[in-house]
């Protein structure tokens, strides 16, 4: 059964976060690379164009949170955490956040996308360019880098797939580099 089937029966083919059942979609929650029932829900286009900001926030619609943030699905509970933490300044979603309880290794990937952080102190990591790096973005090295611990040199050009941020540095990415996981500083890379 593949995981869109699986969600579809687990939700009754019904929205995980707002029980819409029109225009469901299966949505993987960052910052996870794979699909999979733990890290995925079946959501509406409509909570999916907000989680993703590309329709303005509209707080009255979730406040179908109430219900989902106690889903036994851990990918249900971390999403209704994240929307929480984006609303929490509408008043009524701090209610919730303290009721709402998430295991450590739950609460590790809510905080993996930073939602829970004021913008004033997000660490936001930028290429040479200035632009903004996200988790699974592209980039290609600009100068030839000599890999610490190895003989290896990550040749200018090289193409860098799925990075990864170092959450407490603004400076640091990882990525693969010839099969090798590396750190690699953001001043030597541009965003493709």
């Amino acid at each position: 059964m593949s995981v869109l089937q699986t969600l579809q029966e687990r939700s009754n083919s019904t929205c995980e976060l707002c029980t819409s059942f029109e225009g469901l979609l299966q949505y993987v929650i960052p910052p996870s690379l794979n699909e999979s029932v733990d890290n995925s829900l079946l959501v509406c286009s409509n909570c999916l164009s907000q989680i993703e900001g590309e329709s303005e926030m509209e707080p009255n619609h979730w406040r179908c949170l109430n219900d989902s943030m106690w889903s036994e699905f851990v990918a249900v509970q971390i999403m209704s955490w994240r929307m929480l933490q984006r609303l929490r300044n509408e008043g009524w979603p701090k209610d919730l956040l303290d009721m709402m309880y998430l295991d450590d290794e739950a609460i590790a990937l809510a905080r993996a996308t930073g939602e829970h952080e004021d913008e004033s102190s997000k660490i936001i990591h930028r290429d040479v360019n200035g632009v903004n790096l996200e988790v699974g973005d592209s980039v290609v090295l600009i100068k030839d880098l000599k890999v610490k611990g190895s003989s290896m040199v990550a040749k200018q050009g090289t193409a860098v797939r799925n990075i990864r941020l170092d959450p407490e540095n603004a400076e640091y990415i990882e990525g693969k580099v010839d099969g090798q996981q590396i750190v690699i500083i953001t001043k030597y890379v541009k965003k493709t």
